[in-house]
């Protein structure tokens, strides 16, 4: 009876393979509305060619096509297709006469042409219906993925103490890319979470798994102990079994009240922090295996202080790697740039950094951390 109670006051659940009914709705409302002003247009083109066909070509009816396959659904795209190739075989018994002459080489021609371009608007299609949805739509779901493995990088607002600056640059200058970073100020904490990942791959190639990586990474940051967040995401990557599954990463949990840290590697160039009453670097070169490779793997932690005027940096392979040459010199390059940088007013120095210093045809990612 207990039970039966609980189960009655328990909300119902949607599924959670399922789409909310809502935006399933409007999502087949809007194709619809396409569809029927696809249609509408088709029937004014066709009702020209069949009164004007000086003026109004038949291959005018590739416009509708171009249009209804970057809108329509795979659903509903073969049949507007069909619909489409029905009033042209029309208009072309209409345009054809009894004598061939040129003009009726031409209209066969045209229809020729709008045959073609909707097969190339079907293959598109067919291509396309894996995703289960139209171009249109598809492309906008791409660009809110990449909108939100961008957003899991945003600083939060820190204490005036405290400036934070993330940077990214793709290979090729895709929005996607292999090298992300995720953040975190869990509430009542006191500290500020932050890794900075670097995936197997570069460019578009590695910007799939960034996109699903960033998400789970996301999720596990400031949720579990600083100690526990690699280890973590290595089981995680584990149970993926990518063929190219292993990423590198660093970790950066900072007390924003005393400015204590401590930071975790696993195969990823070492952070660097400046001392600034010294002006020396220094580097916590003590990393963990790359992630997704060995399980349960250990992961040693280093642990200092900023203080007034101090400065740490994490950054990705592609800031000092290059071909024929030592990471070490890459190191040093990095840290001269730094050096003069952090010199002056450190506002914008990450997106400066970035552009100055690195590989261009491999992704970069850097975090900067000052501590006022």
């Amino acid at each position: 009876m207990t039970q039966l109670r609980d189960s009655a006051r328990a909300p119902h659940r949607r599924p959670l393979d399922r789409a909310p009914d809502w935006l399933v709705g409007r999502e087949a409302q809007t194709d619809a509305r396409e569809l029927r002003l696809l249609v509408v247009l088709t029937v004014a083109l066709a009702a020209c060619v069949w009164r004007f066909p000086d003026a109004v070509p038949l291959g005018s009816l590739v416009v509708p096509l171009l249009l209804a396959g970057f809108l329509l659904s795979p659903r509903r795209l073969p049949w507007f297709v069909v619909f489409v190739l029905v009033l042209v075989a029309v208009l072309a018994l209409r345009l054809t006469t009894d004598d061939i002459d040129e003009r009726d080489t031409l209209a066969n021609a045209r229809a020729l042409v709008v045959v073609l371009v909707a097969g190339i608007v079907l293959w598109l299609s067919r291509r396309r219906a894996r995703l289960g949805v139209g171009g249109a739509l598809g492309e906008s779901m791409l660009v809110d993925l990449r909108d939100r493995i961008l957003g899991q990088g945003r600083i939060p607002e820190l204490p005036e103490a405290w400036y934070a600056e993330t940077a990214l640059r793709s290979a090729g200058g895709s929005p996607f890319a292999g090298d992300f970073v995720v953040t975190a100020l869990p509430r009542r904490s006191g500290r500020f979470e932050v890794a900075v990942v670097d995936v197997s791959g570069k460019g578009e190639a590695a910007g799939t798994r960034a996109l699903l990586l960033s998400g789970a990474l996301g999720g596990l940051l400031g949720a579990l102990p600083p100690a526990d967040f690699l280890p973590a995401a290595n089981d995680y990557l584990v149970r993926q079994g990518w063929e190219e599954g292993f990423a590198t990463a660093i970790h950066l949990s900072l007390d924003l009240g005393t400015g204590e840290f401590e930071v975790r590697s696993a195969g990823h160039p070492p952070a660097v922090q400046r001392i600034a009453g010294s002006g020396r670097w220094v580097a916590f070169d003590d990393p963990g295996p790359a992630l997704g490779l060995f399980d349960d793997p250990v992961f040693p932690g280093a642990t200092g202080r900023l203080r007034s005027g101090d400065a740490m940096l994490l950054y990705t392979d592609g800031m000092v790697e290059r071909r024929r040459r030592d990471i070490g010199l890459g190191i040093d390059q990095l840290l001269g740039r730094a050096e003069d940088l952090l010199r002056g007013d450190v506002t914008g120095g990450a997106a400066r950094l970035v552009e100055q210093v690195g590989a261009r045809d491999d992704d970069r990612a850097l975090l900067l951390v000052h501590r006022r």
